[in-house]
């Protein structure tokens, strides 16, 4: 019975577009102009939030190194467009909200 009451909820979770992971964090995404380079699952003017998780997700220290990096910026690693710095995406971005972002990426 349980077994039941879990398939159907994942059904209906799957049917509504409700992915696995952490909850987007909508407004530090918006802030932050993510998608101006990155989207969910295909390469853009940057890789995807997927392609970054596959790449990173098992990586020691690949959390403080991306977070390191939203906040900071940094040179590109997946072809010719570096990172810029938060203040130039859209303001400072706090180590927690840094923390907040790379999390939800790595969640994908």
């Amino acid at each position: 019975m349980i077994t039941r009451i879990r398939n159907c909820l994942l059904v209906c979770a799957l049917s509504a577009g409700v992915a696995y992971g952490e909850p987007e964090p909508s407004a530090l995404v918006d802030q932050q102009h993510c998608m101006f380079c990155h989207t969910h699952d295909a390469p853009f003017l940057a890789p995807s939030f997927q392609q970054i998780a596959e790449r990173y997700r098992n990586v020691p220290n690949a959390q403080t190194m991306l977070e390191h990096k939203l906040r900071l910026g940094g040179k590109a690693h997946w072809g010719d467009t570096p990172m810029p710095p938060a203040a130039e995406r859209g303001g400072p971005l706090s180590a927690e909200d840094a923390h907040t972002l790379v999390q939800w990426v790595l969640s994908q």
